[in-house]
């Protein structure tokens, strides 16, 4: 079993930067891959950003050049830094992790970008 904890999440203004963390209650080693995923209000869940053990890294072209995943191995902890919000960003962002061929999934951190 796999927990997730999200964190960081909160109300920014346009052009403003959150930095969102996922803490994992086991061994980040153990993990597969790792993402973040996002949805907002009457929208699809969408994938953002992901994360493989081994290292690679992708990013929904949306959010290239402006968020940056990344993990501290030490933490078990991983991260999405967002940069230049804009009011699209808006949604509930959730840390979603793939052990063994298991998904598990965060409850998710709400991120407002408005003035």
């Amino acid at each position: 079993q796999v927990q997730l904890v999200e964190s960081g999440g909160g109300l920014v203004q346009p052009g403003g930067s959150l930095r969102l963390s996922c803490a994992v209650s086991v061994s980040i080693f153990s993990i597969n891959a790792m993402g973040w995923y996002r949805q907002a209000p009457g929208k699809q869940r969408e994938l953002v950003a992901t994360i493989t053990r081994g290292g690679g890294i992708a990013y929904e072209d949306s959010v290239k050049g402006r968020f940056t995943i990344s993990r501290d191995n030490t933490k078990n902890t991983m991260y999405l830094q967002m940069n230049t919000l804009k009011p699209d960003d808006t949604a509930v962002y959730y840390c979603y992790a793939d052990r063994i061929g298991l998904g598990y999934w965060g409850t998710g951190t709400l991120v407002t970008v408005s003035s």
